[in-house]
């Protein structure tokens, strides 16, 4: 029994050295930073007493440059598999404390252990990134070590859902792990993303640039899109993650567990008949549509900040998850542009590759017009909605609350790129272009022998009736491009039949190794 008793405390030695990762220094500078440490992050992200961690004697193996004097078990990430809100998860924890939460050889091994677990389980991956890049010490080990995860990331896309948390910095190789991920939650003021540091960008382009400037939240969120959802503080990041995973299935074979709903599905919304302005150039603000129709008004935007002009999100009808894209006229009048194209692009194939049905509203007056967008490959951009749409066989339900013009509305989840159910508003305008803009292509030569005030009233006659013949949903709706015009008050009952009628839906693509999108 003495033999035992001496083992035991070893072990429990041991597992109190592990917990203090890089001793009680460090963790005392970590919260003067107003930063939590690695496992306290896991004790507030996931279910009480539900964390098994693993690799937590896991050590460095190189001894040069003084390492074999530093020797800290865990070797500054931890590793282990939880629960949240009852389902089980795969995470790992990135430890600032230890050599400054550095990649090592050993460190990347336990990472990629925990991703192969995840994949062999189908359960969702969460890391929490805290690491001030590759440990120099380790020179091209550190390096395969980057390379390992980023293959595992790349093999669980599209197998479990991936959610990246970055809290504190994430630069160099390190960015292109969450990168790949499927969402990437930042931190107001202690976490920022780079390829290259200020000293790097100094020396090369001689540009004086704080990390923030850089690469802090407000500008991933506003300007490059990299940074799905900005967090208050550590505790809104856990929270947010708790949500999103609310929404999203365990993996690829099966579907987000639905919640009980007690939002009547017949619930009438009659300020939606009025919601659309008289005036077609006025704008309204989509959101509020979508709260009205979702249950409980409870909607998750994503990239709310990237690209305003389009909504992307998540929500339930029924109790039941979906996907929703909606144009969002009250920006840039909801038009196709390029950042606009691929954000919608990427949330369809994310749903369409974890059985997420999508449901569209659409208010679009076009693509941005413009040299600045067709350098920046605006064909290329919104071949990538069109792509994304046509490939998807998850259900698909559009709204056409009212602009559908030209190429966009094909775009813009149509039944010729095997939209399910397509409704339309009666303020649905349904056409190649603008009244205006038609009016001006089909009578520019009668026009010219025209003056001024001619010329207006004669617009303005002609702009009448195109739209009376072409502005309206009644034309797509003879051709059975439209399944039917519904009174907008009652959307969500025609959503959530739409919904379970679709529950069985079974669409394949042809047989292929993977289509090739226009990247």
């Amino acid at each position: 029994m003495e033999g035992i008793e001496k083992k035991l405390k070893l072990l429990h030695e041991m597992r109190e050295k592990a917990r203090l990762g890089g001793g009680e220094r460090r963790i005392a500078a970590q919260h003067g930073k107003g930063k939590y440490t690695a496992r306290e992050r896991i004790v507030r992200l996931v279910d009480d007493g539900s964390f098994e961690e693993f690799d937590m004697f896991v050590t460095h193996r190189e001894k040069d440059f003084g390492l074999d004097k530093q020797e800290y078990l865990s070797d500054g990430v931890v590793t282990g598999h939880a629960t949240i809100n009852g389902r089980q998860i795969a995470l790992f924890s990135q430890d600032f404390t230890v050599f400054g939460g550095s990649l090592s050889e050993m460190f990347a091994k336990k990472i990629c252990k925990i991703m192969d677990f995840a994949i062999k389980v189908g359960i969702p991956v969460i890391g929490l990134n805290d690491s001030g890049g590759a440990r120099i010490q380790e020179g091209v080990l550190s390096l395969a070590g980057y390379a390992d995860v980023f293959l595992r990331n790349v093999m669980a896309s599209g197998v479990v859902p991936q959610i990246s948390a970055i809290l504190g910095p994430c630069a160099g190789g390190a960015v292109y792990s969450p990168a790949i991920t499927d969402f990437n939650i930042m931190t107001k003021g202690i976490s920022y993303m780079f390829v290259t540091g200020p000293k790097v960008v100094k020396t090369v382009t001689h540009e004086d640039v704080t990390p923030e400037e850089l690469g802090g939240s407000s500008v991933h969120a506003t300007k490059s899109g990299v940074a799905h959802f900005v967090a208050e503080n550590e505790d809104d990041s856990f929270e947010l993650i708790r949500k999103l995973l609310s929404f999203l299935p365990q993996n690829n074979l099966e579907e987000t567990p639905p919640v009980s709903c007690d939002d009547p599905i017949n619930r009438i919304e009659d300020d939606l008949n009025y919601s659309i302005p008289s005036d077609p150039n006025l704008p309204y603000d989509m959101r509020g549509i979508i709260e009205m129709v979702v249950d409980h008004a409870d909607f998750l935007e994503v990239r709310r900040r990237w690209a305003p002009n389009i909504i992307v999100g998540f929500g339930r009808f029924n109790g039941r998850a979906t996907g929703i894209i909606a144009n969002q006229p009250a920006h840039l009048a909801g038009v196709l542009d390029n950042k606009a194209s691929r954000k919608a692009a990427a949330f369809i194939r994310f749903c369409d590759a974890f059985n997420i049905p999508i449901v569209t509203f659409e208010d679009v007056p076009g693509f941005m017009p413009g040299t600045v967008q067709e350098y920046e490959g605006i064909i290329l951009n919104g071949a990538k909605l069109l792509f994304a749409y046509a490939e998807a066989t998850v259900p698909k339900i559009t709204i056409i609350t009212r602009k559908a013009y030209g190429g966009a509305y094909d775009v813009m989840g149509s039944k010729h790129l095997r939209g399910d159910l397509n409704y339309a508003w009666p303020t649905a305008e349904i056409a190649v272009m603008g009244p205006r803009g038609a009016v001006e292509v089909l009578y520019g030569r009668e026009m010219k022998e025209m003056d001024d005030e001619q010329r207006e009233k004669f617009l303005i006659e002609k702009e009448n009736e195109y739209r009376e013949k072409f502005a309206n949903p009644y034309n797509a709706a003879k051709m059975g491009f439209i399944d039917d015009v519904i009174e907008p008050r009652n959307t969500r009952f025609r959503i959530i039949r739409g919904l379970e009628s679709l529950a069985g839906k079974r669409d394949t693509n042809y047989p292929r190794k993977h289509g090739c999108i226009p990247l």
